[in-house]
């Protein structure tokens, strides 16, 4: 509970000190923070849609092969009935 507990209060003393920084910082370096910030959010955005991408495709995939086995084995139940139809 401890380590939790510093673990917060050295976050929130980097949050302020950040926080002060860029209060002081100049025009310039507040554009590059800006500019930092959105780069980081549009490769975060990117990699989401490349995730959300990939696991479309792997459930794309497994939709696929459960829809090919379903298949085969409606084929092998009408082949038992027709084996049954005819050995009657």
């Amino acid at each position: 509970m401890a380590s939790k507990k510093g673990g917060l209060i050295a976050l929130l003393g980097l949050g302020a000190l950040a926080w002060w920084k860029y209060k002081n910082a100049t025009t310039e370096e507040k554009q590059m923070v800006k500019d930092k910030v959105n780069n980081a959010k549009d490769n975060l955005n990117k990699w989401g849609n490349d995730i959300k991408s990939k696991a479309n495709d792997v459930a794309s995939q497994v939709q696929e092969k459960a829809n090919e086995y379903s298949n085969k084995a409606e084929n092998k139940i009408d082949d038992v009935k027709s084996d049954v139809n005819n050995a009657m």
